[in-house]
C-alpha cells in the first residue's frame, strides 16, 4: 500500500508542477492552456482523495475522486481540441463520463466490485486517449513536429494501456480488494492510470511552448501591419541567397519598390487608409512575383523583392509586371476602391565581387532616379562593369555621372 500511495503522491506533485507551468503560459493566449491547467488542478484534488482512501469516507475517496478524475480526462481532451481549433464534443463527453460514474456508483453500492469499477473508468480513459490521438495531425511542421509526435504517441500508448487494464479485469478472475493493493498486476495497471495525466500534460506543455516560440519567431520576422517579412528577415535571406549565388554563379536580382506620394495619401485620407493601401500593395505584389522570390517590407512605404536564380531579363520582366499590377491610378476606380496609388521601382543585378550593401545602394539610386523621372516607372541601376548598349524600349538604364 505504501508503494501505491507514494506513486499517487509523486503523480500529484507532477500534476501540481504542470499546473504551475501551464499557468505561467496563460498570458500567451494559446488556445487549450486554460483547459489543460484546469485538468491538472482537478487532478491534484482527485489524486489526493485517492491517496486518502481508508482515512476519509468512501463517498469522498471513491465517488468524488472518480468524478474529478473523469472531469480531468474530459478537460484534457477539450484542451487538445481547443489547441487544434476543433470543436469540443461536450455532450459526448458528458454522456460518457455520466455512464462511467454511474458504473462507479452501481458497482460500489448495488453490486460491490472494484474490478468492474476499474473496467468502466478504464474504458472512458481509453476513449479519451484515443480521441486525443485521433485529433492530433499525423505530421506537423517546424517546431511542432516533435511535440506533436510525442503527444500523439503518448496518447496512443496510454489508450492501449487503459484498454489492456480494462480487459485484464474483465477476463481475469483476479478481484482486488483495494485500489491501493500492492499486487504486481494491480501496481502495473495502477501506474498506467496515474501516469497518464503527467504524460499528456507534458505533451500539452511541449505543444504550447512550441506554439509560443513559433508565434514569437513569426512576429519577429514579419511586419505586423501587412504580414510581409520584416527588414531583418529580408537581410537574413539576402545574405543566404548572396552566398548561394556566389557559390553556384547564379544571377541575383533586387527590386526596391516605393509607393508614390504616400505622405499625401496619409495627409488626405488618414493613416488608417494609408495602412489599407500598404496591405493592398502587399496582397497584389504577392500575386505577381515568382514563387521563389522573396518580398518584404523594409520600412514605411518601401518594400524589397529579392529574385534568386534570375537573369536581367527575368528581373526586368518581374519588375514591369509588378509595376503594372500596382498601377492603381485614378482611372476607372470608384471611391469604395480606396485612394489611387502607383509605385516606383529601382532594379539592380548582383555583380561579381559585390556585397549586398553595395547592391542595395545601386538599387536605391535607381529608385531615386525613378522618383525623379516622374514616378510610376522602373529604373535600372548602371552596371559596375562595362556592358553592351541596352536594347531599345523597356526599362531605361540610368547613366550616373562619376
Amino acid at each position: 500500500m505504501l508503494i501505491t500511495v507514494s506513486l499517487l503522491l509523486v503523480t500529484t506533485a507532477m500534476s501540481a508542477v504542470m499546473l504551475l507551468v501551464l499557468t505561467s503560459l496563460a498570458d500567451s493566449r494559446v488556445a487549450g492552456i486554460r483547459e489543460w491547467a484546469q485538468a491538472n488542478g482537478v487532478a491534484v484534488l482527485a489524486l489526493l482523495l485517492f491517496a486518502a482512501r481508508g482515512l476519509i469516507p468512501d463517498l469522498l475517496s471513491i465517488e468524488l475522486a472518480n468524478a474529478l478524475l473523469l472531469l480531468t480526462a474530459s478537460l484534457m481532451l477539450a484542451g487538445y481540441r481547443r489547441y487544434l481549433g476543433l470543436p469540443v464534443p461536450w455532450r459526448l463527453l458528458a454522456g460518457g463520463a455520466g455512464a462511467a460514474f454511474a458504473g462507479v456508483v452501481f458497482f460500489h453500492y448495488v453490486h460491490e466490485s472494484l474490478a468492474l469499477r476499474v473496467v468502466g473508468m478504464s474504458a472512458f480513459h481509453a476513449a479519451i486517449c484515443f480521441g486525443i490521438h485521433a485529433s492530433l495531425p499525423k505530421v506537423a511542421d517546424g517546431r511542432l513536429r516533435y511535440p506533436n509526435a510525442f503527444s500523439r504517441t503518448a496518447a496512443l500508448l496510454l489508450g492501449l494501456g487503459h484498454s489492456c487494464r480494462g480487459a485484464f479485469y474483465v477476463f481475469d478472475t483476479y478481484e482486488p480488494t483495494s485500489l491501493l493493493e500492492p499486487a504486481v498486476a494491480n501496481l502495473a495497471f495502477f501506474a498506467i492510470g496515474t501516469l497518464a495525466m503527467p504524460a499528456l500534460s507534458l505533451g500539452a506543455v511541449m505543444l504550447a511552448n512550441a506554439r509560443v516560440l513559433t508565434e514569437t519567431a513569426y512576429a519577429a520576422e514579419h511586419d505586423h501591419l501587412t504580414g510581409a517579412p520584416s527588414r531583418r528577415a529580408f537581410f537574413d535571406m539576402a545574405e543566404r541567397e548572396l552566398a548561394r549565388a556566389r557559390r553556384h554563379g547564379n544571377g541575383l536580382g533586387l527590386l526596391l519598390v516605393d509607393a508614390d506620394h504616400f505622405k499625401r495619401i496619409n495627409d488626405t485620407y488618414g493613416h488608417g487608409v494609408g495602412d489599407e493601401v500598404l496591405r493592398d500593395l502587399v496582397a497584389r505584389a504577392r500575386e505577381e512575383i515568382r514563387k521563389i522570390d522573396y518580398f518584404a517590407r523594409l520600412g514605411g512605404e518601401e518594400f524589397g523583392v529579392l529574385l534568386p536564380d534570375a537573369s536581367f531579363d527575368t528581373t526586368r520582366a518581374v519588375a514591369e509586371r509588378l509595376r503594372a499590377a500596382l498601377d492603381q491610378s485614378a482611372q476607372g476606380r470608384t471611391a469604395a476602391a480606396g485612394p489611387a496609388y502607383t509605385v516606383s521601382i529601382g532594379l539592380a543585378m548582383l555583380e561579381k565581387g559585390e556585397d549586398f550593401a553595395a547592391l542595395m545602394r545601386r538599387a536605391d539610386a535607381a529608385l531615386y532616379a525613378a522618383k525623379a523621372g516622374g514616378r510610376n516607372r522602373v529604373e535600372v541601376a548602371p552596371r559596375l562593369t562595362p556592358e553592351p548598349a541596352p536594347r531599345s524600349g523597356g526599362a531605361r538604364v540610368i547613366r550616373l555621372r562619376s
